[in-house]
């Protein structure tokens, strides 16, 4: 769920100022071009699943982008966005720029808003980051209770690939009101394709705002993870649904989540229940999320048990409008303590 976006820092430690940091290079006529990225890295100590810390110094999702736009009619404005990985601590062994990640092109204008190409799932937008969008340790969510039948080995069963090759249509706000609707369609002649077929895959989501309270809905089929997997299993994936209300004062936002993986595959059915709040104290924010999670009576997704308890912590400093750090903690209720551990970090942003 961690984003690299420098929307993701604005959002955060560095408030509305940090926006001034994206370089445009191009505007005229109408048509804009900028430059925006960070450099991220950090140092975690975190528990394996013997219960032992295992540390690193590591890149926490460096990112350089571009955006542009340009006004087609003052009603109607056509855009796009590219954003590409790389290892910050490891730049020379790792070659560069190494990945993508966000990229999309799309038209928005008094019609609402539709794009195509690879983002974020609106599960995540809407449902999860409210909660804990943090640096480095987020709250658990039902995607991971998704994979988990496979032990989370997403490269093999064909489910690391929620964010491409998707359509989405996102209406105006009327009144307070405002729905998305997409779909994921994966046809038979690619690689990440499990199915023998083509297939299109459908979500939806509903919000609505009004003045410092916000409520929002997702529903995803993860209609493109059923199938026949690479070992020769044939898995069901299920649905996913989602609930986040979200009430702002001053410089706190307090958050509340209900999230469920409806699991076809018998006892995988997984519940997540969250609160969340974050506090602007002027040099920064401070942050916290807890999460208790239930499953059905023998799911492997909490390694036999069927209810944990999750909190995750942390602040940010604020060095100067471009660069902050950051320190985070996290408890996770696993068995021998897996997943608990701390992360510090810096940011810079331009």
């Amino acid at each position: 769920m961690k984003k690299t976006l420098l929307a993701t820092a604005i959002a955060g430690a560095l408030g509305a100022s940090a926006a001034a940091q994206a370089a445009t290079v191009y505007n005229q006529d109408g048509t804009q071009l900028d430059i925006y990225g960070n450099i991220q890295i950090a140092y975690k100590n975190v528990k394996n699943e013997r219960g032992n810390f295992e540390d690193e110094v590591f890149d926490n999702g460096s990112t350089i982008g571009f955006s542009g736009q340009h006004i087609i009619n003052p009603g109607l404005t056509g855009y796009f966005k590219a954003e590409f990985e790389h290892q910050a601590d490891e730049e020379k062994s790792n070659g560069g720029i190494n990945d993508g990640d966000q990229a999309y092109l799309g038209l928005k204008g008094n019609f609402g808003d539709a794009r195509l190409g690879s983002w974020d799932p609106l599960m995540d937008d809407w449902i999860a980051d409210p909660i804990s969008n943090n640096e480095y340790f987020d709250v658990s969510d039902s995607s991971g209770a998704a994979l988990d039948p496979f032990n989370g080995d997403e490269s093999i069963y064909g489910t690391d690939d929620r964010e491409g090759d998707k359509f989405q249509y996102m209406s105006p706000v009327w009144a307070g009101l405002q729905f998305a609707v997409g779909s994921q369609y994966k046809g038979d002649a690619e690689e990440e394709n499990i199915r023998n077929d083509s297939n299109a895959s459908f979500y939806t989501g509903l919000k609505y705002a009004v003045g410092a309270f916000s409520i929002a809905g997702v529903y995803d089929d993860l209609d493109n993870y059923d199938g026949q997997y690479a070992n020769g299993e044939t898995y069901e994936s299920g649905d996913q649904y989602g609930i986040t209300a979200q009430y702002t004062i001053d410089a706190l936002r307090l958050a509340a989540k209900a999230e469920r993986f409806d699991s076809e595959q018998g006892d995988a059915d997984a519940d997540f229940y969250a609160l969340g709040a974050r506090y602007g104290y002027g040099f920064g924010d401070v942050y916290g999320a807890y999460q208790y999670i239930k499953t059905d009576d023998g799911s492997e997704y909490l390694n036999g048990d069927d209810t944990a308890n999750e909190i995750v912590g942390g602040v940010t400093y604020n060095i100067s409008p471009a660069m902050y750090t950051f320190i985070e903690g996290a408890l996770r209720d696993r068995n021998e303590d897996e997943g608990d551990g701390v992360a510090v970090g810096a940011v810079y942003s331009f």
